[in-house]
């Protein structure tokens, strides 16, 4: 073996040992900034401001403070050499000067240094005791009710449901999974001789079943690599064959393109087949 084939082959193997373990890091690291950035800024700014109203009246300052407060463009007040030292002494100023200067600090722990963490942590907890409400009689019969006036509003009606369907395909826990689909089957589709895979939805069409009297099946082919969408079949069940995979394996096969099968479903192949496909024939 050459060095450059040898050096390809350590270079391969380790690109296929880390990337996963790197691709899982930046994902967190990027949902983490991405609440951060976009939630938890807002959540801390609320909280400082909250704070600062509460307490602001233990800050000490100086004339020097109440200046620099009034010169600034946060302040809003008009001001010029005349009137100045009047406003220095004025006592709502002052008050405003001690709250800006309480929100200035905390600003710097809260937001810019380690407690900007607080929001994100009030973010989750706030998402759990949501979910949990949601999960009530109430909840359910209240969100029910925003969910209809979203879908009798113009413009949120044509967007709301894609997005709907897209989050819920997502984020459907295993037992939502296996109530939608019963189990994973392989299909001959969209021709005979090409194995395409399903999730069984159900047991197919009333008029089809009773006008050709069979065992059918309704089954979903989602596409590969985003299964969001796919085609929905009713064929005869003795068309189909089971698959020993679980839900949440047949989507992580359609997803990688087929790369990421289970354990149970791969095909050895022989020394001759592996030599073929590591090493195709070249044509002459």
């Amino acid at each position: 073996m050459s060095l450059t084939r040898r050096f390809k082959g350590y270079f391969l193997h380790g690109l296929a040992v880390l990337l996963p373990s790197i691709l899982t890091i930046w994902v967190f690291v990027w949902g983490y900034t991405f609440i951060q950035v976009n939630i938890s800024q807002h959540i801390n700014r609320g909280l400082v401001h909250i704070i600062a109203l509460a307490t602001h009246d233990d800050i000490e300052i100086t004339d020097s403070d109440v200046q620099k407060f009034i010169e600034s463009e946060e302040s809003g007040i008009e001001h010029d050499d005349n009137n100045i030292k009047i406003l220095i002494k004025d006592e709502y100023v002052r008050k405003l000067a001690r709250f800006n200067k309480r929100k200035t600090n905390l600003a710097k722990k809260w937001i810019e240094g380690s407690g900007s963490i607080v929001g994100f942590v009030i973010a989750v907890v706030a998402v759990c005791v949501f979910g949990a409400l949601l999960a009530s009689y109430v909840g359910k019969r209240l969100w029910r009710m925003t969910e209809n006036f979203i879908m009798n509003t113009p413009l949120l009606r044509n967007v709301y449901p894609y997005i709907k369907q897209v989050t819920d395909f997502l984020l459907t826990q295993e037992e939502d999974q296996k109530r939608l689909f019963s189990r994973v089957v392989a299909v001959e589709y969209p021709k005979k001789g090409i194995w395409s895979v399903g999730f069984v939805t159900g047991s197919g069409l009333k008029n089809v079943v009773n006008h050709v009297r069979g065992d059918f099946l309704t089954v979903i082919i989602p596409t590969s690599p985003t299964p969001f969408t796919g085609f929905v079949i009713t064929v005869p069940k003795k068309q189909t064959i089971d698959l020993d995979m679980t839900i949440e394996e047949a989507l992580r096969f359609i997803i990688s393109g087929g790369v990421i099968s289970p354990m149970n479903e791969r095909v050895k192949l022989d020394e001759k087949m592996e030599e073929d496909l590591k090493n195709p024939p070249v044509e002459t």
